[in-house]
């Protein structure tokens, strides 16, 4: 019988028609799923406020847009840093620090809003293999001449 195809079983009909309603009852599928994790998380990393209104949080995943002068603002409280977890890179208290953040995320790289944030010490952003070689450049470490 060439070109005929076997009618299926009512047993293996019993399985598709069962399969198909275990994959209806998970819901709707993502529309695009982030390879960054979920979009509310605790994210710990380099902060980074370089100059008014623009900052990031670089995390083993990606840098995350967290404010941009003019344009997107996270909502919530930026992390406090203390003097000793503070590396001013310009004029005024800009600079940068390591904190970890509990945030909500979009598909963007944006922190779309802040629920808590605190600072770390220096130490454990700088110690994270997946963070150390991260580190926002200092321009006023890499103007001043060697040995001073």
């Amino acid at each position: 019988m060439h070109g005929t195809v076997a009618p299926a079983s009512p047993h293996a009909l019993r399985c598709l028609c069962s399969l198909l309603a275990a994959l209806l009852c998970l819901g709707p599928w993502p529309a695009s799923a982030s390879s960054h994790g979920p979009a509310n998380a605790l994210r710990c990393g380099w902060f980074d406020n370089p100059t008014p209104a623009n900052a990031s949080l670089t995390d083993r995943d990606t840098d995350w847009t967290v404010g941009v002068q003019g344009g997107h603002q996270a909502q919530g409280d930026w992390p406090r840093f203390a003097n000793r977890d503070w590396v001013r890179t310009g004029h005024g208290s800009h600079g940068y620090g390591c904190a970890c953040m509990k945030v909500s995320t979009d598909d963007k790289e944006q922190i779309v809003q802040i629920f808590s944030a605190r600072s770390r010490p220096l130490s454990a952003c700088r110690q994270d293999p997946a963070l150390k070689a991260k580190e926002p450049v200092n321009p006023l470490a890499a103007a001043r001449p060697a040995g001073s």
